[in-house]
């Protein structure tokens, strides 16, 4: 049984997650998801192990200019999370026709977004580089790799968001192929067009930024492809591209609110990487490296919590409020069970994953007090993520927006910056910051979950 309900997760059979048992549909939405993001987390384990053979200035390169794209991340996450509670809704309703019209206005308004971004990126990259506060032979070395990353913006965009809408469908398996073609096409091409094959030299630090664009243009490629075949549930039919300003207003009023989760997010942890950037590459690049190996189960954690948005948007949509939140408490307890297995690991071992990375004495140090610092408050952040989760999948973006504003904004910056300079603590200060904040903010998501508002929300 066990088996075969893996083999109907990976193969992609289409359920009714209205009537499925919650312990299984969980178990079908969660394994793509949490392979999907695996393979997310394993591209940036694997791309910083590459760019850190180019040295500290190429990783620092890499950390500026990715504290930075998360801003287009943050644009891409906002509609995704839309593009989750509007399908998810439809969906839960039966309502297919409407569903395919839903995810052409998400097109839309992803492709023009992602225009305007990525010919404002190329054009200010350097000044971009400069004001996070980069040394000059950084900008010097790094500018053309942020201009290949930001112009390439439209992929990350249009992958977040055709995503969304195949998750809302319960169709996770779609989500999770296209990732593992284009992080797969990634891990192969890197190495390739950084260093080169026989008498190809390749491109140094640029071919990283080349090798991601690429396949992240593949694996849309393939999404666009699954959404226009017409076999699926979540398809767009020809009567599907017509331009509707309902929707789209729909779309744009939900994700502000994810836009706005994201970017307050985003903005925290850029203020946290300028504050690095203090204390030197070295300092930087650690933490950066930190970071890659972090992620690495943050997102397969975060793959499995949107298990949780899925069933609550189709639940809700099936009038089924009760089974909506039966669904987040049994998820909650599967991430925690995860992410309590790993924060052992990282304690024991985190000398030995930062060595893996670099040889750099300084930077091996910075890397290894980030993992045994932060790990510290991961079962909160396995709460966190849930509960998050669950109140995007109910179209309720602005309430975890909110929360993020007073948890990061006025409590983590100003806590960051109290222990790294005014206690002297540097960037040991700025780890400790980060896992108390994200705690405290797992209690208080817990808060407004307990109130229910969630529920009544109408998408």
């Amino acid at each position: 049984m066990t088996w075969q309900l893996i083999k109907d997760a990976i193969q992609g059979k289409e359920q009714d997650f209205t009537q499925l048992s919650l312990k299984t549909a969980i178990v079908v939405l969660a394994i793509p998801m949490i392979l999907e993001m695996m393979m997310e987390s394993l591209f940036a384990v694997v791309d910083i192990f590459f760019v850190a053979k180019l040295g500290e200035n190429a990783i620092a390169t890499v950390g500026l200019t990715e504290s930075v794209i998360v801003l287009v991340y943050a644009v891409g996450f906002g509609i995704s999370m839309a593009a989750t509670a509007l399908i998810s809704r439809r969906f839960g309703e039966k309502n297919y026709k409407d569903a395919g019209s839903a995810a052409f206005q998400l097109l839309v308004v992803g492709g023009v977004i992602s225009i305007i971004l990525g010919v404002s990126g190329w054009v200010f990259a350097a000044d971009i580089l400069s004001l996070m506060g980069a040394e000059q032979d950084v900008v010097d070395s790094g500018v053309m790799y942020s201009r290949i990353i930001f112009a390439g913006n439209t992929a990350i965009m249009l992958l977040f968001l055709i995503n969304g809408a195949f998750r809302g469908a319960g169709q996770a398996h779609h989500a999770m192929r296209s990732l593992w073609i284009a992080n797969g096409l990634n891990i192969v091409l890197d190495p390739l067009f950084i260093f080169g094959l026989g008498s190809f030299d390749g491109f140094g630090l640029e071919g990283a930024a080349i090798a991601t664009t690429l396949g992240r243009g593949i694996g849309v490629l393939y999404q666009l492809y699954h959404l226009f075949n017409g076999k699926h549930k979540l398809k767009i039919l020809k009567e599907n591209l017509v331009i509707s300003w309902v929707i789209i207003k729909k779309i744009m009023d939900i994700a502000a609110g994810g836009m706005g989760q994201f970017l307050i997010d985003s903005v925290s942890w850029i203020a946290l990487t300028r504050m690095n950037a203090e204390f030197g590459s070295a300092s930087l690049a650690g933490y950066t490296i930190a970071f890659r190996i972090l992620i690495f189960t943050i997102l397969p954690a975060w793959g499995l919590s949107g298990a949780a948005a899925t069933l609550v948007g189709q639940n809700l949509g099936a009038k089924q409020p009760k089974r909506a939140e039966e669904a987040v408490w049994l998820t909650v307890r599967y991430a925690v069970i995860f992410m309590a297995s790993v924060t052992g690991i990282y304690l024991l071992f985190a000398e030995q994953l930062a060595g893996f990375f670099t040889d750099i004495p300084q930077v091996q140090e910075v890397a290894k007090q980030g993992l045994q610092v932060i790990v510290l408050g991961y079962v909160f952040f396995a709460v966190g993520m849930v509960l998050t989760q669950a109140f995007n999948g109910a179209g309720d973006t602005k309430t975890p927006a909110w929360i993020n504003i007073g948890v990061l904004w006025f409590i983590e910056i100003p806590l960051a910056y109290a222990l790294a300079f005014t206690f002297g603590m540097g960037h040991l200060g700025i780890f400790i910051a980060i896992s108390f904040c994200h705690s405290f903010h797992s209690l208080v998501s817990y808060y407004f979950f307990r109130r229910g508002k969630w529920k009544l929300m109408e998408v």
